[in-house]
């Protein structure tokens, strides 16, 4: 059940692309959520759900890298579109879910939702869930791949075209993100987390504490004037149950540790605005990947075993 009377409004955005990954598919993850019945889903909350349909943007042109950049156009294209679609639907007082594409997405959704708090005097939480840090410049990039760099652009360490899609740089200040589920950092990347001092629960933190201890640490001071943004790579999850992605890595969370997050998340009440990122039904078998973000979903969205009382 929904834990709240006031009635939520959300805004499917389609991003149908795979421009920053190395991986053709992810543009095909959209249609997957869609088909797994993501909005039939969480209006049975008794959520609004308009789905807005799927941004227009240029094709995958299938390019090797340019001073360590795949793509930089057509990603600058992309987060543009997503940009103004997520800061439009924010304004309207909705909830927008971009439904990716892959990871580099996040550039123009969270630099929306940024440039949103700005405008309306509140603070930013975000929580990325991912195998990955996705913290690679274009001097540390081992691939050029952009989808491995949407953290430090957000964090005004990317090209400037990316970093001022939102109008401020940074969109987004280091302190403001928690990492979870981390367990494939690059070399470079591992001083530069250090250096930017960005909170990471990897996976042997999540072994070590729990994944309840990991939650209640990523949550902690979120409160009435915070925007809370979930950033959810579904190569987060462990690969035996999440197969259906271009970047698999073993040793995620489990099914039950994946659920927890969720649920944890919509107990605070502070979810307000969400991206989906790096499905790919290429690699899925029979959907199965999609079903299960779209349960994930459900339960960020208040679905639960029982009626709990929280205090």
């Amino acid at each position: 059940m929904i834990k709240t009377n006031t009635r939520l409004h959300v805004s499917l955005i389609g991003a149908p692309t795979d421009v920053g990954a190395g991986t053709r598919g992810s543009s095909m993850g959209p249609e997957a959520l869609r088909v797994a019945g993501i909005a039939s889903a969480l209006s049975a909350f008794g959520v609004d759900v308009r789905d807005c349909g799927d941004l227009v943007g240029p094709p995958n042109p299938g390019l090797p890298a340019v001073n360590g950049l795949r793509h930089l156009p057509e990603v600058i294209a992309w987060n543009t579109l997503l940009h103004d679609a997520v800061h439009a639907e924010l304004c309207a007082g909705r909830l927008p879910v971009t439904l990716g594409g892959d990871h580099c997405l996040a550039i123009g959704s969270i630099s929306a939702v940024a440039r949103h708090c700005r405008e309306q005097g509140r603070k930013l939480r975000v929580l990325w869930f991912d195998a990955h840090a996705d913290l690679n410049t274009a001097t540390l990039t081992p691939s050029g791949n952009i989808h491995g760099m949407p953290v430090a652009c957000l964090c005004g360490h990317g090209p400037r075209e990316l970093n001022e899609i939102g109008g401020h740089v940074p969109a987004l200040a280091a302190v403001d993100i928690r990492q979870i589920g981390i367990r494939s950092v690059d070399e470079g990347e591992k001083q530069f987390l250090r250096q930017l001092g960005i909170e990471v629960f990897d996976m042997r933190y999540v072994d070590e504490h729990g994944m309840r201890a990991v939650m209640e640490k990523a949550l902690a001071g979120i409160d009435a004037e915070t925007h809370l943004h979930i950033s959810l790579d579904v190569d987060f999850l462990d690969p035996d149950i999440a197969p259906g992605v271009g970047t698999t890595v073993r040793g995620g969370p489990t099914y039950r540790e994946a659920q927890l997050c969720m649920e944890m998340i919509a107990d605070s009440g502070r979810l307000a605005s969400l991206d989906i990122v790096e499905l790919n039904p290429a690699l899925d078998h029979r959907n199965q990947t999609a079903e299960l973000a779209v349960d994930l979903i459900e339960s960020l969205f208040g679905k639960s075993t029982l009626c709990r009382i929280h205090r």
